[in-house]
């Protein structure tokens, strides 16, 4: 039977970091150089004396951290161990500089009075490099905290982002189906021969076309192929009434694009735009990609019967303003102008810089 913890205990390593390493021979390397000019010790004996007992005092420092008991917080136990090492590194190295005196060891005052100083400044510089190190690895477990809290935030957008995505989906697809199914009741009650060819493609096209109703890595290229076997189906039901074109862009190819987005736009062309007109009309669809700034504008213009002046934005219109903006922030906008002399243009602006599949 195990159990989870309420928190995670941060185990330190036994041996120094590098970094540690190279400021504690930097400055063992500069007090040793001042101890040398005040005593006039040789600059090699004294860098071997400061330089032990800044080894030992690092080593305490870091094997401290690893090997505390749990009742001992982690600041304490590494000034304890300082402490404690200082007085006992600078014995350890009087006695090795003193063979075949060890019985009397500090017989004479000088050498108890170095012995103390060398103590003194032990304990002095250790704790000050200990506080010092602690308040530095303090910081770093701060950011280290502060990213992983970013990247937990980041990472509930995203996936609160997807969520609402995936709700303006399931709003869509429904919308979506019900407008192709009454295009097929228009091709059997016309009775037209093309009705069973139409039928066919029709099929074959809902087979390509559902896959993409959910994917998530969607691109504008594919969305523009969607488009463009939408409308030839259009044409084979009302050849003489609609005429389209649809831009080839390539760097649409790997541009991140909500899917069924343009899709519903161009339905809504269809059925407010041409279907109504006597005369039917014409349907554009392109886009304009400027990679300098990472703007974009996508479009969908038709000829048709144009915007009534009571008309208002009906739910389709509303759930592309919605996943456009869910894709690409609240600075993306969906536009509607009207065409001279009748007819409408759908416009979809956004920023796409970082958005490339």
């Amino acid at each position: 039977m195990s159990s989870t913890p309420a928190t995670v205990r941060r185990i330190s390593p036994i041996l120094p970091t590098a970094r540690q390493a190279l400021i504690v021979t930097v400055f063992t390397l500069l007090l040793s150089w001042l101890l040398h000019l005040f005593s006039g010790t040789a600059y090699p004996a004294v860098f071997g004396r400061i330089g032990f007992l800044g080894a030992a005092l690092l080593l305490a420092y870091s094997a401290a951290g690893a090997l505390r008991p749990r009742w001992l917080s982690l600041s304490a136990a590494r000034v304890t161990a300082v402490v404690l090492t200082a007085p006992l590194a600078a014995l350890f190295l009087l006695l090795a500089t003193r063979p075949g005196q060890y019985a009397t060891p500090m017989a004479k005052t000088a050498d108890i009075i170095g012995h103390v100083i060398m103590v003194v400044l032990a304990i002095i510089f250790g704790l000050l490099f200990s506080l010092l190190a602690m308040r530095s690895e303090r910081r770093e477990r701060e950011r280290a905290d502060r990213l992983q809290i970013e990247l937990t935030q980041n990472t509930l957008e995203r996936q609160l982002l997807d969520a609402r995505l995936r709700l303006l989906q399931a709003q869509i697809e429904p919308h979506f189906l019900f407008n192709t199914l009454a295009n097929v009741e228009a091709l059997v009650a016309s009775g037209s021969p093309d009705a069973g060819p139409v039928l066919r493609q029709l099929i074959a096209y809902l087979r390509a076309a559902m896959p993409r109703l959910t994917d998530e890595a969607a691109t504008l290229g594919q969305e523009l192929q969607l488009v463009r076997a939408y409308l030839e189906l259009m044409q084979m039901r009302m050849p003489d009434r609609l005429q389209f074109d649809v831009a080839s862009i390539p760097q649409a190819a790997t541009l991140r694009f909500p899917p069924m987005a343009l899709l519903t736009l161009v339905e809504n062309a269809v059925r407010h735009g041409i279907d109504p007109g006597v005369d039917g009309g014409r349907i554009d669809v392109g886009a304009a990609l400027d990679a300098a700034s990472g703007t974009a504008c996508v479009w969908v213009s038709d000829t048709g019967v144009g915007m009534a002046e009571t008309a208002q934005p009906g739910t389709g219109l509303q759930n592309v303003r919605s996943r456009l903006r869910a894709v690409y922030g609240v600075g993306a906008r969906l536009e509607l102008h009207e065409v001279a002399p009748h007819g409408v243009r759908a416009e979809l602006h956004f920023n796409f810089t970082g958005d490339i599949v």
